[in-house]
């Protein structure tokens, strides 16, 4: 078996450069992977590899993110949805699934509030992007606060263990080269103020959970049990407020279930696809 047909290329914007890369040219939808702080094109390998026999992939670096330009000052989470309809555009792509992480989110949801054309599906894994947690309903505010008292002191316990807030305890004692191989990835991105720019996120939040049925087509939520990141109570208020949304969680996974429980991950993907091609 013949490994699938990858390409490279860049996109140029009014004000930096995108790089990107091709996977595969399967018959099925084109998939669109949005990446997360801590990341770039590279952390899709375990998803790309998978789908790329039956997809074309494309997997891509934010403004910013190595090997797209890197910007003084940082970059502006207010310009990636145009990022990503640009590329969209750029590749010819027809109909498409987003498959965003964590910051990828906020890429993803602003892009597809616009129900651009040729868009089937979102995956939004470990990430509730634009939306803001503190509008959830209340029948779901006990658990969301209980998860924001034990999300410090976890992070700041992570971060004396030198361990990866988006990796999490168990990545970190379980599969210690896949917590390595997340470092090393980050690490190319060591000249970006990812704390600045997490600000600039946090900032971005202003969507009421409701304007989830937005976007116009099916939307898969995966949140992971211990993520101490991005809350999987506020993920699941959201999804419980829309009836276009669905909801599943992974277990033992930290922030990065993609990366650390890839297996699960995609199998929760591919029967999304498989959903969204089965309704035509």
């Amino acid at each position: 078996m013949q490994p699938p047909v990858r390409s490279r290329g860049t996109l140029v914007r009014p004000d930096c450069t995108l790089y990107y890369e091709i996977t595969g040219d399967g018959p099925g939808a084109t998939l669109i992977f949005a990446h997360g702080l801590g990341g770039n094109h590279m952390s899709w390998y375990q998803q790309v590899a998978h789908f790329a026999p039956r997809h074309r992939c494309v997997a891509f670096a934010h403004r910013g993110f190595h090997p797209s330009t890197h910007l003084d000052g940082g970059p502006d989470p207010a310009d990636y949805a145009e990022d990503l309809a640009a590329l969209i555009g750029h590749l010819g792509i027809g109909d498409h699934v987003l498959i965003a992480q964590s910051m990828g989110g906020w890429t993803s949801l602003e892009y597809a509030l616009g129900k651009p054309a040729g868009l089937k599906g979102v995956v939004l894994a470990a990430t509730t992007g634009t939306i803001d947690a503190r509008k959830i309903a209340a029948a779901f505010k006990p658990a969301h606060a209980a998860w924001e008292a034990a999300s410090g002191p976890a992070l700041a316990g992570f971060a004396a263990a030198g361990i990866h807030p988006a990796g999490g305890a168990r990545m970190a004692e379980e599969q210690p080269a896949v917590h390595l191989l997340y470092r090393h990835i980050d690490d190319q991105n060591a000249a970006l103020n990812k704390e600045a720019l997490r600000n600039k996120l946090m900032h971005a939040r202003h969507r009421a959970p409701k304007e989830l049925a937005g976007v116009g087509c099916p939307v898969l939520m995966i949140a992971n049990d211990e993520d101490m990141v991005i809350s999987p109570p506020a993920m699941e208020a959201v999804a419980s407020v829309n009836a276009n949304a669905s909801f599943a969680r992974i277990a033992r996974a930290g922030h990065s279930g993609y990366f650390e429980r890839p297996a699960e991950f995609n199998i929760l993907v591919a029967g999304f696809i498989a959903g969204l091609q089965a309704g035509g």
